[in-house]
């Protein structure tokens, strides 16, 4: 399937709602399954990952209730039990649904065999998968080792502290943090490594408000970049939990906002988010834009002259680099976009995503191991390879709104994430 991109003539103010997030759906469902008690789920992202995550607990016993119409999820937890002792569960391309589940089920006792698509049995898992080993947890590989599918076991813990890598995927840390209640006495974690903080802090976040208090380890050697310790005791809150707009999704109609010069307002998006990705905003007013936060949502006003080129730091929000680089050929001069050598190893290899899609689009590109640098340039139209990639589809659409000829192949890959993107896009933008 292809979609053919179509170039706006007249552009207008743009004013979108977007899903709820995936982030925090998917954390919100995995600690209302820890919980003790029934928690009502408001504001809850509907799409290929959210639903594998929904149907995996289902499989694993939890009682669940979906009301897709009103975006509600309602799920009884037992205290971080497990209500079988045996399943299978499959949980799709869903980074966050294979991270998360594979801690708790590898911190539980039980057996279980867990599955996945062809895309993410190619993802990063071994430093979770070894942890959890060090951790007490049993695994059989049913394909290649440290990859997915497997079955994984828990008679008993070894021990009650872990060090964490998380180059490769902060996912690593958020899993074994949430799912830290469940060990018997107070849990340190040691971290190295950098990527993706921000998603951890979100996770914090939300377990404090779910009444877990995660408390930062003082004294920590050179050799680790953080520590956070959970106590023996602590146990979730169920209770009801409202879940905001996705920023990452918000983040495209933005960038189209700058690109057509029109203001874009995403609405029920607001600074106070927990979502990292809200910094694209402060990125864009570097880059000459201007925003004001209105009550509905922050307005984001486009540049008066051209978006303005330079260096820009996406470690700490690497899911906006295929945004970052679908708007770069519009800039004023070379755009860096740095720290994000981790993208490789995310739904596809996201820097070789950005290359060949920018090159074809007429736009010379440069990798480094962690940069990738674009001129701007003439565009001309081109088919964009979406390589199965939510993120490659959303953000390449972008080109495509101001030159002719460009198409999104495998547009439904937005399933993932933003099921009618395009829907929303011809209704509110073209």
């Amino acid at each position: 399937m292809i979609y053919n991109v179509k170039p706006v003539e007249n552009p207008h103010p743009i004013s979108v709602r977007v899903p709820g997030s995936k982030s925090i759906t998917n954390r919100a469902l995995l600690i209302a399954a820890l919980s003790n008690g029934r928690s009502t789920l408001k504001g809850v992202l509907f799409s290929d990952d959210s639903r594998h995550f929904i149907q995996a607990l289902i499989d694993l016993g939890f009682p669940v209730e979906v009301d897709e119409l009103n975006e509600i999820v309602t799920i009884t937890g037992f205290g971080g039990k497990v209500p079988k002792s045996e399943a299978a569960i499959n949980v799709g391309s869903a980074g966050t649904a294979a991270r998360f589940l594979t801690a708790f089920l590898g911190l539980s006792e039980g057996t279980y065999t867990i599955n996945s698509s062809e895309q993410m049995k190619k993802r990063p898992m071994k430093e979770l998968l070894m942890a959890l080993c060090e951790l007490g947890a049993d695994i059989t590989y049913l394909e290649e080792e440290y990859h997915f599918p497997f079955v994984i076991s828990n008679k008993g813990r070894k021990r009650d502290d872990i060090v964490i890598d998380v180059d490769k995927s902060s996912q690593f840390l958020s899993a074994l943090l949430i799912s830290a209640v469940n060990m018997e006495s107070d849990f340190d974690i040691k971290v190295v490594g950098h990527h993706g903080m921000a998603y951890v802090s979100m996770t914090i976040k939300m377990m404090e408000q779910f009444g877990v208090k995660v408390n930062p380890i003082e004294s920590l050697g050179d050799e680790y970049s953080a520590g956070y310790t959970v106590t023996g005791d602590s146990q979730y809150r169920a209770g009801e939990y409202d879940i905001e707009p996705d920023i990452s999704a918000a983040c495209y109609f933005y960038g189209m906002g700058a690109v057509l010069n029109v203001p874009a307002k995403v609405r029920g998006v607001h600074w106070e988010s927990l979502q990292g990705d809200i910094k694209f905003i402060n990125l864009l007013e570097n880059m000459g834009c201007t925003w004001e936060e209105e009550e509905d949502g922050i307005k984001l006003y486009p540049s008066k002259d051209r978006l303005k080129g330079g260096t820009y730091d996406l470690s700490a929000f690497s899911d906006q680099a295929l945004t970052l680089a679908a708007i770069s050929p519009f800039c004023d001069s070379k755009v860096v976009i740095a720290g994000v050598g981790h993208i490789r190893y995310q739904e596809c290899d996201r820097m070789e995503a950005i290359r060949a899609n920018l090159s074809a689009l007429g736009i010379k590109v440069e990798l480094t191991d962690t940069d990738v640098i674009i001129e701007p340039g003439a565009l001309r139209g081109a088919e964009i390879e979406t390589y199965e990639d939510h993120r490659v589809a959303m953000s390449f659409t972008i080109p495509g709104l101001v030159v002719p000829g460009v198409s999104i192949v495998n547009p439904m890959c937005c399933r993932k994430t933003f099921e009618n993107y395009f829907a929303v896009l011809e209704w509110e933008v073209l």
